[in-house]
C-alpha cells in the first residue's frame, strides 16, 4: 500500500524546488482524488510564486543598476498626512539578491502582510534605521522639513553607512551621501518597499500605544488620519498632546 494522502502532502510541503519536480512524477499516476488535488494545488502556489518572482525582479531594477555600491539603501516615510501622530521614516540596506516575496509598497499590503514583512525585512536585512519628527517638531518646522529630518535620522539610524541612497520621490537636503529619487519608488525598488514597510509598521504600532492612552479619538483604527470620526472627536473633546496644532486648526475653534 501506498503512503496516505496526509504523508504525501507531509512531503510536497517540505520539498524544495528540484524535489517537487520529482514528486509530481512519482505521484502523477496516483488516482486517489485527494492525490490529484494536492498535486494542481502545489502546482498552483508554485506558478503563483514563480509570478511572484517575476515581479520582484523588476522591483530590483535599481538595485541591479547601482550593483557597484556595497550598501544600497532604500528610505521612505510614513504619516505625512495625518492630523496626529509623528512622521516616521524607514532607511533599509538588504543584501544583494535578497529574496522577500510579496514586498511592495506598504499602501498596497493589509495590515496583516505587512506585519509579516516586517519580521521577514527585520531578520534579512543587513541594517534597518527609523527616524522619527514629533507633532511639535512638525508644526515647528512644518511637513516637509519635519519628513527631512527623520530621513536623515533613519540614515543615522543605520549600524552600516550606505553608499547610495535610493528614495521615493525626494531629495533629502544635508546628505552627503549619492541620492537616486525615484517617483512611486515604494512600488520600483524593493529597497524602498522595505523602507515604506519598516516606516509604516513603526508609525502604526506608536498609535495603537497612543489609542490605549487616549482611546476617545480611535487612533488603532484610524491612525491619527482624518476620518470623520476622528474630526468629531477632536470638536467634542479637544487636541491631545500628540495632534499637530498646524493641521487640525480649522476644526477647533479659536
Amino acid at each position: 500500500m501506498g503512503n496516505s494522502i496526509q504523508q504525501i502532502k507531509w512531503e510536497f510541503e517540505q520539498a524544495d524546488k528540484e524535489q517537487m519536480s520529482a514528486l509530481y512524477e512519482k505521484y502523477e499516476q496516483d488516482e486517489r482524488a485527494g492525490v490529484k488535488q494536492l498535486i494542481t494545488r502545489f502546482k498552483k502556489q508554485e506558478e503563483k510564486e514563480n509570478q511572484e518572482r517575476k515581479r520582484l525582479e523588476q522591483m530590483q531594477i535599481y538595485e541591479k543598476e547601482y550593483q557597484q555600491y556595497s550598501y544600497i539603501c532604500g528610505i521612505d516615510e510614513a504619516g505625512r498626512g495625518p492630523l496626529a501622530g509623528p512622521v516616521v521614516a524607514g532607511a533599509v540596506i538588504l543584501p544583494k539578491d535578497c529574496e522577500i516575496l510579496y514586498l511592495n509598497d506598504s499602501k498596497k499590503l493589509s495590515a496583516k502582510k505587512r506585519e509579516e514583512l516586517y519580521d521577514e525585512i527585520m531578520e534579512k536585512a543587513i541594517a534597518v534605521g527609523v527616524g522619527m519628527a514629533s507633532p511639535a517638531r512638525i508644526d515647528e518646522i512644518n511637513i516637509l522639513q519635519a519628513t527631512y529630518e527623520a530621513m536623515r535620522f533613519a540614515i543615522e539610524d543605520l549600524k552600516i553607512a550606505p553608499d547610495i541612497l535610493l528614495n521615493d520621490a525626494v531629495r533629502i537636503p544635508g546628505v552627503t551621501i549619492r541620492q537616486v529619487p525615484i517617483i512611486k519608488g515604494d512600488a520600483k525598488s524593493v529597497s524602498i518597499a522595505a523602507a515604506s514597510i519598516i516606516a509604516k509598521v513603526t508609525r502604526d504600532r506608536l498609535m495603537v500605544e497612543y489609542d490605549k492612552l487616549m482611546p476617545e479619538y480611535g487612533f488603532a483604527g484610524n491612525k491619527g488620519y482624518g476620518s470623520a470620526a476622528h474630526i468629531e472627536a477632536i470638536k467634542k473633546y479637544g487636541p491631545t498632546p500628540i495632534h499637530r496644532t498646524t493641521f487640525i486648526k480649522n476644526f477647533i475653534e479659536e
